[in-house]
């Protein structure tokens, strides 16, 4: 069955694949965003772990991007995506249900928790770049702003309902017990890959390559003919995003982005709890209530771009959501909780809008064989400043105050879109849909048609 047959009206989510695609996503978000509220509250409440230690938890998670995140790229693109999905989701599966099980033989401590969160994160980096290349199987390229706009909504629920389930649950059972429910999300996000029934490759809609030019890169790429090693073919994925200046901009933006916001996240559970003097329930509904504007963000992606361009969407979601993120550090006590939950509502649906312009413009734009690696590439400089946010932050919050350290990350993070003011975005309406060819690559030639 060819994907085109398997459409049916009534949007994407009437597609069985999909909707398999976007259940267990969606669970294994929600499981995901629990583990992001009751991580910090098991290390704050339960290990009495220091400011720098809460934050090095949330650095152990995405380190693995910096070791292991660019020949990732290269091996996913020459492994089938589904089964490398699923393994990764049975392996985080029995990762953190070892939490709870060490909690109740009265084993657990600091250093398991961070194995846990560095070997998880290893699995994590697969499953996100295999993840990458299964979507484009599974819908068109006309459907995937649409795509991603469904999987960041299911996302941006999940993380309110994650959220607010969290404090709840790590008051009732603990935090170590609680860490059982992101197991078991992980089960289920493997059980419906395994019943996804992937379509029949669909008809290539360009010519095969000259194989006369040996600078085509569908010649070069073509799975299967691979007889480059993993480190050339990684190397070949950050060329291809270094020489493309819309993937390079978005990736600069992103890593800076992506440093700022993970010190706050490292920093507000602490912040909450013991600047602000809210329990685990207070605080994890506090993070949900935030995450509202992550879901309203998806839903109105699609019409959003259809109305200002995706460029122009990007803009606005990237540098709207910056400036919201001076709120934060206004937070206290009383009426002054208005601050967070404006802020951080504020925050998530710009990075909700961003991220399905983005995620959607990659995998349309990217050539399918150079998919994994581009997407790798790019997440191996954006995710690996994840883990230096969090100790920066950390460190910041030990030598300057936990506000103070806020005031800083805060401000980093709306700087972050000036990366995107350039030419070629700040004045288009349209993101393009395919690369320029190599000659209109050089700075001198005449800038990309901006159709709107």
């Amino acid at each position: 069955m060819t994907r085109a047959a398997a459409r049916r009206p009534g949007g994407l989510l009437r597609q069985p694949n999909f909707r398999l695609l976007w259940t267990g996503e969606t669970v294994s978000g929600a499981g995901n965003a629990l583990a992001l509220v009751v991580v910090p509250l098991l290390a704050v409440t339960v290990l009495r772990a220091s400011t720098f230690a809460v934050a090095a938890l949330t650095a152990a998670a995405y380190l693995p991007w910096l070791v292991i995140g660019l020949p990732a790229g290269a091996w996913v693109d020459r492994w089938p995506a589904r089964p490398l999905m699923i393994g990764c989701d049975v392996i985080s599966a029995l990762l953190y249900a070892s939490l709870p099980v060490a909690a109740w033989l009265g084993l657990l401590a600091t250093s398991q928790v961070v194995i846990v969160a560095l070997l998880a994160g290893a699995a994590n980096v697969f499953f996100t770049t295999a993840y990458q290349v299964c979507l484009p199987t599974l819908v068109t390229t006309a459907e995937l702003v649409q795509g991603n706009a469904r999987l960041q909504g299911g996302a941006s629920a999940a993380a309110i309902g994650g959220r607010g389930l969290a404090g709840l649950i790590t008051q009732a059972i603990g935090p170590a017990a609680a860490l059982g429910v992101n197991a078991a999300s992980f089960v289920v996000s493997a059980l419906c890959l395994l019943r996804i029934r992937p379509a029949a490759p669909a008809a290539p809609d360009l010519a095969p390559a000259d194989p006369k030019t040996p600078n085509s890169l569908e010649a070069l790429e073509t799975p299967g003919r691979r007889t480059s090693s993993i480190r050339a073919e990684a190397w070949q994925g950050i060329c291809f995003v270094a020489r493309d200046p819309y993937l390079r901009a978005l990736t600069l933006y992103a890593a800076v982005a992506n440093l700022a916001y993970t010190g706050n996240l490292a920093l507000v559970v602490v912040f909450l709890v013991r600047f602000v003097g809210l329990g685990s329930a207070a605080v994890g509904l506090l993070l949900a209530a935030g995450g509202i504007g992550g879901v309203l963000g998806a839903l109105a992606a699609p019409r959003l771009t259809r109305a200002f361009g995706t460029a122009r969407t990007l803009l606005l979601a990237s540098l709207g959501a910056g400036l919201s993120g001076l709120l934060i550090p206004l937070t206290g006590p009383g009426p002054r909780l208005a601050c967070y939950v404006a802020g951080s509502a504020l925050i998530s649906g710009g990075i909700s809008v961003g991220n399905v312009i983005a995620g959607s413009f990659r995998q349309g734009y990217c050539p399918p064989a150079m998919l994994g690696r581009a997407s790798a590439s790019m997440r191996f400089l954006t995710y690996g400043m994840i883990p230096l946010g969090a100790l920066l932050a950390g460190a910041l919050g030990t030598t300057l105050g936990v506000r103070n350290a806020l005031w800083i990350v805060q401000v980093i993070f709306a700087a972050a879109a000036l990366f995107l003011l350039i030419p070629r975005i700040r004045g288009a309406r349209q993101l393009p849909r395919q690369p320029a060819p190599l000659s209109r690559r050089d700075p001198r030639a005449p800038p990309v048609s901006r159709r709107p």
